[in-house]
């Protein structure tokens, strides 16, 4: 005798099966994603200028333009060198821009990206240092960029459009189905990062 609830988890399982497919990628990017950044000193000023190159794979662009949001997430951290020592960790910042397709094409947190998702310039970080530099003070910018177009919540919502079953108040979904989602969601996402030397004005 079939347990009662056996069908509906059986149900949402193959959901699940059916979400992946539909969402995880088969077609790989040609050129693997890279970062980059280019950053100055100007008095107690410190500018870092970020790119992001080769992040949309095929598969993540059908799915933008099919009407998903892409979650740029950028950490910048701004290093002082030491000479036979780690470097010492002076600020950092945390931002998260949204890739979007439009009518009028791919934008950036709304500002319009005419040459298309291949290189997309970041937004610019800048830091206040608490005292001027020695001359011979040298500083480093570590960038690490990373894309996801889905998240292991929105695949969720797929699961659940595709059973048509909505989850009782305060019910947890199973381990292994986070599981399931988070593995998907991973593979939606791509991630690369950088490393410049922060350079003075001659």
């Amino acid at each position: 005798m079939r347990r009662p609830g056996t069908r509906a988890k059986s149900s949402l399982g193959a959901a699940l099966v059916a979400a992946a497919g539909l969402l995880a990628p088969t077609v790989r990017a040609e050129e693997d994603p890279r970062a980059s950044c280019a950053a100055t000193l100007s008095g107690r000023r410190v500018v870092a200028r970020l790119e992001a190159f080769s992040f949309v794979s095929p598969e993540l662009d059908r799915l933008v333009r099919l009407g998903m949001a892409g979650r740029v997430e950028v950490e910048v951290t701004l290093f002082q060198r030491r000479s036979l020592w780690f470097d010492a960790r002076v600020d950092g910042t945390r931002l998260t821009q949204v890739l979007a397709f439009t009518r009028a094409g791919y934008v950036l947190d709304g500002r319009p990206l005419p040459g298309g998702p291949g290189a997309l310039e970041l937004e610019r970080v800048a830091w206040t240092l608490e005292e001027r530099p020695e001359a011979g003070d040298r500083f480093v910018v570590q960038v690490e960029v990373r894309l996801q177009v889905v998240t292991a919540a929105s695949l969720g919502r797929v699961a659940s459009w595709l059973t048509q079953e909505k989850n009782a108040a305060g019910e947890e979904r199973s381990g292994l189905t986070g599981t399931v989602l988070r593995s998907v969601a991973e593979d939606l996402s791509r991630a690369a990062s950088a490393r410049c030397e922060v350079t003075r004005p001659p």
